[in-house]
């Protein structure tokens, strides 16, 4: 049986089952939201009894030319199709809680949906951190902010100096300009680019003047009901979990990190889907549990910072 079992916490010295009556409601800390699942791009065509790695095939821009105009007995000048590929190596994902059946028996509290429950939300979490962690930050490209109006860029995808200072309007409208101007990223389906940024990225949006201007005119109704809004067609998403987003790196963690994004730019390879899966009991029933599984990760869709390809800035620190 294992001994990895559920404990009550109870404020009678001999514990909650000698309490004389037990709330049905059963009271849950509260988590971080899920903010970063819903900007991922799932690979079609893969899944079970596929292998472990997924393959995808990438296609990078023909060049502009500086003149296309034909003359009448020469041939058509001819372009090279620059063709690639990116993949993805699955792995297995699983964490578990169990339970006795005495405690199922005597409990008020229905232990199994509780354990779906909790394991659910950390299951969301943890694919959240995981996406972040093996695809966004996985960036190329790196702005460090050293002053309310000046950044330093990195393009190796290694931050070579310390911010010292945090998240501005000002440092927004070069991000933007950067993805849109520089690596001509297409936005995201809305029309914006993403910007997901912890607390204190955007307490620092917050507190600088202009973007409380900007938005006074463009997206009053999100400052009435507590929303970021946006500058210059970056759509900014708060991101309260510190294991997705530290909330204060650089010189005296003046900086909460951000990651501003276009269109595709993670992928996800999923050969089995997260889901939960009951235990078959153990012990004739004595020994009960419940987990949250699947094969599945994640990565960039593009591992450079050229032009048309790297879509992903990230706001960081060294």
């Amino acid at each position: 049986m294992s001994t990895l079992q559920h404990t009550w916490v109870g404020g009678a010295p001999s514990g909650v089952y000698k309490n004389h009556a037990l709330s049905a409601e059963l009271v849950k800390a509260a988590i971080a939201e899920s903010k970063v699942m819903p900007f991922v791009s799932p690979i079609s065509g893969y899944g079970r009894n596929k292998g472990e790695n997924i393959t995808f095939p990438r296609v990078s821009n023909l060049s502009e030319p500086t003149d296309a105009e034909l003359t009448e007995t020469i041939e058509i000048p001819e372009d090279a199709l620059s063709l690639s590929t990116g993949s993805i190596t699955v792995k297995e994902l699983a964490r578990a809680v169990t339970w006795t059946g005495k405690a199922e028996e005597l409990s008020p509290i229905s232990l199994p949906d509780t354990a779906k429950e909790v394991l659910q939300d950390q299951m969301s979490l943890y694919l959240d951190k995981l996406a972040m962690a093996s695809g966004f930050k996985t960036a190329k490209i790196c702005y460090i902010p050293t002053a309310a109006a000046a950044g330093t860029w990195d393009t190796d995808g290694t931050p070579s100096t310390a911010a010292t200072a945090n998240l501005s309007f000002y440092h927004v409208q070069r991000i933007r300009d950067y993805l849109y101007g520089t690596l001509h990223a297409k936005p995201w389906t809305d029309g914006n680019y993403i910007m997901l940024a912890s607390v204190l990225a955007c307490t620092g949006l917050r507190d600088d003047p202009k973007f409380d201007e900007w938005n006074k005119y463009t997206t009053p109704e999100n400052l009435f009901k507590g929303e970021i809004g946006k500058i210059y067609g970056v759509r900014i998403v708060e991101v309260n979990n510190s294991n997705v987003l530290t909330g204060g790196v650089g010189t005296g963690s003046v900086l909460g990190e951000a990651v501003v994004f276009g269109v595709n730019a993670v992928k996800m390879a999923v050969a089995v889907p997260p889901h939960l899966r009951m235990k078959i009991p153990q012990d004739y029933g004595r020994d009960c549990g419940c987990s949250w599984y699947g094969i599945l990760n994640f990565g960039p869709t593009w591992d450079t910072a050229n032009a048309g390809e790297g879509n992903i800035i990230r706001v960081t620190s060294a």
